[in-house]
């Protein structure tokens, strides 16, 4: 069977959430002895992180904007290579498309209720095209791909989506996230900072998560410091003003965009890892810490009780207060804070990127 896999920005340097699911998928799919035929289409960029082999073709397709290169040059190329089944990865489809579809949708975040605060000019455009393209596409689909029984469900309520059309398969965490030895460790243990992969996204609960912050550096004997990834300054810099909270900005380190690559270290150096998300579809950074043995504070919505398990830390994101005393309870009660490291890495166990794609290859089989 040729199988088409819209994987748009896979070559883009700084790549993201989505971006990771289908490259992981492809490689995996690249190790597997079948017969089928890949059809990758990306757009062109400096990170060739994946090449042709006998299974696997990638197609670069050039085209001045996202939606373009999705309506227009997407549905062509997959024509003209023949492409049987057309697995469009990260939320919309071509309209315009006589090839059957099987559509990965990892959440329905643009139809709910929007934050009205979000400056972001790529956030919210992103948001206008989700909301004009998903429903016209989805009766299309001959099988719509969700990553959590949270996000199955939630769709399945909102949008009267059949259960026999949809399948959920988890995501994975690549295998060089674990536990390092410590010779790879920057900071003493009592020096090993908070890590926070906060934006400017409402759904990643930034500001109060510095609130909390704040609020343990006035009750905490040691004060370490925290590390996040990727804000904007003029955001950090109203969130404090806002919150009167200027106690924190000598403690916080602020490196920029992160690779993937540098993470396992970034965790296994971290105390602890802060994912006090208000709404997430998966999570795969919260997989990371743990199989990394980073203890790890999660959020009791959406989809992180399911992925973090019934002995994860669970805290209200909505409660400051919440998140600050479990970042105390970790630094002062060191049995419990040892029994969250196996309980994380025990948890990772059940997750692996060959997983996702064993049942990727399932589902194309079934539609063949």
């Amino acid at each position: 069977m040729k199988i088409g896999i819209e994987a748009q920005r896979i070559f883009r340097k700084n790549k993201h959430g989505m971006d990771y699911v289908v490259l992981q998928e492809i490689k995996e799919l690249q190790q597997m002895q079948t017969d089928d035929e890949y059809y990758v289409f990306v757009k062109p960029g400096e990170d060739r992180c994946v090449e042709d082999s006998a299974n696997v073709h990638i197609i670069e397709l050039s085209c001045p904007s996202y939606p373009l290169w999705e309506q227009w040059a997407l549905p062509r190329a997959a024509k003209k290579y023949g492409v049987e089944l057309l697995h469009c990865t990260s939320n919309t489809a071509p309209i315009w498309c006589n090839i059957p579809l099987v559509l990965t949708l990892h959440d329905i975040i643009f139809l709910e209720p929007r934050d009205k605060s979000n400056k972001s000019l790529y956030q919210n455009m992103g948001w206008f095209y989700r909301r004009l393209v998903v429903p016209r596409i989805l009766p299309k689909c001959q099988r719509i791909i969700t990553v959590s029984n949270f996000e199955k469900d939630n769709i399945i309520r909102k949008l009267g989506i059949p259960e026999e059309r949809m399948a959920m398969i988890y995501n994975g965490y690549n295998d060089w996230f674990q536990p390092l030895t410590s010779d790879i460790l920057h900071h003493t243990s009592a020096e090993r900072p908070f890590f926070f992969l906060g934006n400017t996204d409402p759904k990643k609960n930034t500001e109060r998560t510095l609130v909390a912050y704040s609020r343990y550096l006035e009750q905490s004997a040691v004060k370490r410091r925290l590390l996040m990834a990727d804000l904007d300054r003029n955001y950090l810099n109203d969130i404090i003003s806002r919150n009167h909270i200027e106690n924190i900005l000598p403690m916080l380190d602020i490196p920029g965009y992160i690779p993937n690559s540098e993470l396992p270290k970034i965790y296994n150096n971290a105390f602890a890892f802060l994912y006090t998300s208000l709404r997430e579809s998966f999570g795969i950074p919260l997989l990371e810490a743990m199989a990394c043995g980073t203890p790890v504070i999660t959020s009791n919505t959406s989809s992180m009780p399911e992925i973090g398990g019934p002995d994860a830390i669970l805290i209200n994101p909505e409660n400051s207060d919440e998140i600050t005393q479990m970042m105390l309870r970790l630094e002062t009660d060191q049995a419990f804070y040892e029994q969250q490291k196996q309980v994380g890495l025990e948890r990772a166990k059940l997750f692996s990127w060959r997983k996702t794609a064993e049942q990727l290859h399932r589902l194309y089989k079934e539609l063949s």
